[in-house]
């Protein structure tokens, strides 16, 4: 006890114990502590979760830590150039569901050259998740597989008609639509209702089945976790939600952090959720990766998702256990197309493409150079300061140049390219540099020197040209509608990824103008759609059915009593009231008996109407 994790590792390598597991976020600080007498041994250096933990810098630190010290000279520039290089004396042993292309490259075996001369590489071994769904170690997360549509109508609240950017603008009014509260109570509630009727009345995995809500940002979450709370209360339901987010955040006037809200410290989130009350777990990029409970059954989906942060963030629903037998998404954000073309990748064996091309690098370099950032003598100055160890104060005023050089000489399109060529150059050469056969001292130079420059560039000025459109705006209605169950069927093929992108920089886009109203018009006919007439809709509930509702004796009665019993008695009444539409409405009758969603849109506006 009391020990610290590079203590440990320190004492563990001197002593040659066989089998240490650690972070290979320790190995950094272990290099001056540690002696020689390990180095030059023989290692096997297994790497769980090898597409996200081959990081240049901590890889490089791990090579020095564990290489022969007479395969490195005095140089301080080949010293690092070498700790970037794959270990002569280390057998690597790398595991990953979601390889990425950066991962092949690094640890997958290398095909002979195809027709073209290109050279594919593939995992030494694969157990696919095709095979271990059949197999029954994991369960398949797309057997029932429901998306949500969203339906709203927004209107202008103001008498000029000012321009916005669209791009912008449209972004703003989803967010500004789907954290409505309005609409997470609306979520909310048909969350917690399929749960209580889909899971917990079918006794799914015995009873104690488990959920977790996805959601885009920790203000999200935060409010999802407050209407999960009163929504439960409301129903009388024996459950209780918990929120996971990272740190503090301002929330409503006041700091929060989760264990503010949920009463019990953050470490003792994953043993709360595995007992009643507790069934739901809301998460804003917490749990979404490297989580492992069976209990979890069903997952509700408020962000959208893609690529391998899809694949992560369903699978947390996969594992197996006695009397789970399926499990279910439920997904207000993303469609069937997006979460196939993300699995699709990782069914069965994945394979490289290609190989990243070096020469590439060149191209970036020549690039770079051509904009007269810097000069050979700036990158050679602040390398020499820098592996002399000299304080950041002396590496400052040769930054600062740059920096000046940069801001009068290049124009806006300029910058943005500079920049972008400038992070592409250093994110291929730290992964290039640990796999090629050779060392490059001026690539070497440079990605020092852009690493310290690139943190100091400042973007372009952008005005935000959508400014103040939330306050033009309102929302009129709002409604969802589940789609039927899907079952997502994967292509019974190998797929094939593309190595890293070597190309950068590009230029600043132009923004595009037009009038509120057309925005408004444009976005409305995009999410507005669920019946041909909207307004129709609207009167029909306005002008026929909730004064008939109101006219009701038996519900006119019910509202002097509790509220409990006047929702009661307005079911009844509204189910008096629309049985005629079957005959004049066929299509509203349809979707009010056969669409909960619209059902309870219906019902909600009714009682809103109807209320004293």
């Amino acid at each position: 006890a009391g020990v610290s994790k590079t203590e440990q590792l320190r004492k563990y390598l001197a002593a040659g114990k066989k089998i240490i597991i650690s972070t290979i976020q320790t190995f950094p600080f272990v290099l001056d502590e540690i002696g020689d007498e390990h180095r030059g041994g023989n290692f096997a250096i297994i790497i769980d979760e090898a597409h996200s933990s081959q990081g240049g810098k901590t890889a490089a630190a791990l090579s020095e830590a564990l290489g022969d010290p007479e395969d490195t000279i005095n140089d301080a520039l080949q010293k690092r150039m070498d700790a970037r290089k794959m270990l002569t004396n280390a057998s690597y042993f790398a595991f990953t569901a979601t390889p990425k292309n950066k991962t092949l490259e690094m640890f997958g075996d290398a095909l002979p050259p195809d027709a073209e001369g290109k050279v594919k590489h593939r995992p030494f071994h694969s157990y696919t998740m095709k095979q271990a769904v059949q197999e029954g170690f994991i369960l398949d997360v797309l057997k029932s597989y429901t998306p949500v549509d969203s339906y709203y109508k927004l209107v202008k609240t103001i008498e000029a008609d000012p321009e916005f950017d669209t791009k912008r603008a449209r972004k703003k009014l989803r967010k500004y639509v789907e954290s409505h509260d309005h609409a997470i109570r609306l979520k909310t509630e048909i969350m917690v209702d399929h749960f209580h009727e889909q899971v917990i009345a079918l006794n799914k995995v015995g009873g104690r089945a488990r959920a977790m809500v996805v959601c885009n940002g920790i203000e999200r979450a935060i409010q999802y976790f407050h209407h999960f709370r009163e929504y439960l209360t409301e129903r009388k339901s024996p459950y209780d939600a918990i929120v996971a987010f990272s740190g503090e955040h301002d929330y409503d006037g006041a700091k929060v952090s989760e264990s503010s809200l949920n009463g019990f410290p953050s470490i003792d989130i994953a043993d709360r959720i595995q007992d009643d009350p507790y069934r739901f777990l809301v998460v804003a990029d917490k749990f979404q990766t490297g989580y492992d409970e069976p209990l979890l059954h069903t997952m509700y989906v408020d962000k959208v998702l893609s690529g391998i942060k899809a694949v992560q963030t369903l699978s947390r629903l996969n594992r197996a256990r006695p009397q789970k037998h399926d499990v279910f998404v439920l997904d207000f954000m993303n469609n069937a197309e997006t979460i196939t073309a993300a699995f699709s990748d990782y069914y069965r064996t994945t394979i490289l493409s290609e190989e990243t091309d070096p020469n590439k690098l060149h191209d970036l370099k020549t690039a770079l150079d051509e904009h007269q950032v810097y000069s050979q003598e700036q990158i050679d100055q602040l390398v020499t300061l820098y592996l002399d160890g000299a304080d950041r104060d002396k590496l400052d005023p040769i930054l600062d140049l740059c920096v000046a050089g940069y801001l009068t000489h290049l124009d806006e399109d300029a910058q943005v390219d500079f920049k972008g060529k400038a992070k592409a150059f250093t994110r291929t050469y730290d992964f290039l540099a640990s796999i090629l056969p050779y060392t490059n001292a001026g690539w070497e130079k440079l990605s020092i020197f852009l690493n310290f420059l690139i943190p100091k560039l400042p973007a372009p000025e952008e005005d935000d040209l959508a400014k103040g459109i939330l306050e033009t705006i309102d929302m009129d209605s709002y409604r969802v509608e589940k789609q039927s169950i899907l079952k997502v069927t994967l292509a019974d093929d190998n797929a094939q990824i593309q190595p890293i992108p070597v190309s950068g920089g590009g230029h600043k886009s132009e923004p595009e103008l037009d009038v509120l109203s057309n925005i408004l018009n444009t976005f409305n006919e995009r999410f507005g759609t669920l019946f041909t007439d909207a307004d129709r809709v609207a009167k029909r509930i306005r002008d026929d059915i909730a004064p008939k509702v109101a006219a009701d004796p038996a519900y006119q009665n019910a509202k002097k009593n509790t509220p409990a019993a006047a929702r009661i008695e307005l079911d009844a009444a509204l189910m008096r009231v629309i049985a005629p539409l079957l005959r004049d409405d066929t299509e509203f009758y349809k979707q009010f008996v056969q669409n909960e969603s619209f059902k309870r849109f219906v019902t909600d506006t009714v009682q809103t109407l109807t209320s004293e």
